[in-house]
């Protein structure tokens, strides 16, 4: 079958759904052929609703971050509002964190932060990394020591896969620096690459903000194809 005699949509809607009609769109390039080993690659969500896909039972634990100080601006307190087996409330979340901060700076101050939080939601189970004591942030060394853990965590439990992650970018609470020096946000290829490197092969859903980026291709997993790199370097 050939593209020119394939519809989307009935009637003439494919016509009125031009891309250029709609600012937030991104433009997916096709993946590579399968290769490698199975578990060997993250799988990028590009303008799908997390929040959606967790209330529709798709995934058993999801990976977000969490302060001791105020979440009601994170992606938790949407979480623990919706889930209506939930026993947690973002009060009760922030309350649990800082009493699990407090409790560590007394009996295991020297301890490598961040921790990972366990808040059993019944139908899903939230693990937050927890934004290292006294910074307004979480660095690329932070994200990379939280996903270690969490990699543990889920090690050989199939009751906590398929698991999802948010990308850590744009967030308003605890905003992902680069660190040793920079204040910049990392790109999201950096990103993935750190989570990558810990250990992690789940979902990760791609920030709204970056929804609006039809300018630049994308791709649907990460490792990204090698060409990508040759491109870089100058090849054609």
């Amino acid at each position: 079958m050939s593209a020119d005699s394939i519809r989307l949509y009935d009637d003439d809607a494919d016509a009125l759904l031009s891309p250029d009609s709609f600012p937030d769109r991104v433009s997916l390039l096709p993946p590579e052929r399968v290769s490698g080993q199975p578990g060997s690659h993250i799988r990028l969500l590009w303008g799908q609703d997390m929040l959606r896909d967790v209330l529709d039972g798709r995934y058993r634990s999801i990976v977000c971050s969490v302060n001791a100080e105020d979440n009601t601006h994170g992606l938790i307190a949407q979480i623990v509002s919706l889930v209506k087996t939930s026993q947690w409330s973002v009060h009760a979340v922030t309350s649990y964190a800082k009493m699990f901060q407090e409790s560590v700076q007394v009996h295991a101050a020297r301890d490598r932060e961040p921790y990972v939080l366990k808040f059993d939601l019944d139908s899903v189970l939230v693990l937050g990394i927890l934004r290292p004591r006294a910074q307004d942030h979480f660095t690329l060394n932070d994200l990379a020591r939280g996903f270690e853990t969490v990699t543990r965590m889920i090690a050989g439990r199939t009751d906590r896969r398929p698991i999802c992650s948010v990308s850590f970018l744009g967030a308003r609470s605890n905003r992902l620096i680069e660190g040793d020096g920079s204040n910049a946000e990392p790109s999201f290829e950096t990103t993935l690459r750190t989570m990558h490197g810990a250990g992690f092969r789940g979902d990760v859903y791609a920030a709204p903000g970056m929804w609006g980026l039809g300018d630049v291709g994308v791709f649907p997993s990460y490792p990204f194809p090698a060409g990508v790199d040759r491109m870089r370097a100058g090849s054609s």
